[in-house]
Formats: C-alpha cells, structure tokens, sequence
C-alpha cells in the first residue's frame, strides 16, 4: 500500500466550491435560522471543511422584515448601542428595530454565530440581507435552502 497517495486535502479560497443558497426568513425563528446559515457561510457541512479558510458558500436572505422571534422576545430584547459621548447608551427593542432596519436584526444574528477574527468578517462579507422577496443575484443561479420551522 502507498501511504503517499493518501494525503489531507486542505481547501483555500481559490480552490473551494462555493455555491449559492438562498433563504426565505418569512415565518423563520431568528436565531434557528442564524444559526443554519453561520454554519452554511463557514462551510461546516461541505466534507472539505477546512476551519482556517474561507471554504464556505454565499447565502441570499429575503423577506428580512418577516422574521419572528419566540415569547416576549419581541418586547423584552433590546439591543444596546453607546455613542461614544457621555449618556450616549441607545437602547432599542427588536420591535423597532424590525419596523426600521429589518436587515441589521438578520445580520447581527448571524455575525454573532461567527468567529470574530479577520477570518469572520471575510466569512460575513459572503451573507447578502434583503428586505423584500426580490434579490439581484439570480445570475449566480441559487437553490433553494430549506430550514425547518
């Protein structure tokens, strides 16, 4: 038996098969479905994952406004935000933040479930949030990504 011939294939950026996937959010728990595309975006369900690379695929979101979130988490989770000035803490609740900026409320979930290296924010430029069900990347050819409800 030749050992030589079994060698670690080590996928790099150039050389991983990156796909396109696309989500609907509408009626998704949001951190259930975070939590599915952090791992598509790192790439832990491909066989050639590799944890130092970027080897993971592209994600399409749509329907951000959409989400839901489970029990009071609606009212009760706020997301804090200090401006840098004395008394600049900002609170707000999901439910405004839903009503103004639905693609940060996505976002945000998913960053959070990334590592928070250089490599995370190369992982998080891969992750395309849109409002509505309309998206520009149908050139790139997306499938569909089913999560469970």
């Amino acid at each position: 038996m030749d050992t030589l011939s079994y060698k670690t294939v080590s996928v790099n950026k150039e050389h991983a098969n990156k796909k396109w996937w696309v989500v609907d959010a509408e009626g998704q728990v949001l951190g259930r479905m975070a939590q599915e595309i952090a791992q598509v975006l790192r790439g832990k369900r491909k066989a050639c994952y590799t944890p130092h690379s970027d080897c993971g695929d592209n994600v399409i979101v749509i329907n951000a406004e959409k989400v839901i979130l489970t029990g009071n988490k609606m009212d009760k989770k706020v997301y804090v935000h200090y401006t840098g000035y004395p008394g600049g803490q900002r609170v707000r609740t999901v439910k405004d933040l839903l009503n103004k900026k639905p693609i940060f409320v996505v976002e945000h979930a998913v960053k959070g479930m990334l590592p928070k290296t250089r490599l995370g924010s190369a992982i998080f430029r891969n992750l395309y949030v849109y409002e509505g069900p309309n998206h520009p990347h149908e050139a790139q050819q997306p499938q569909v990504l089913t999560i469970k409800k």
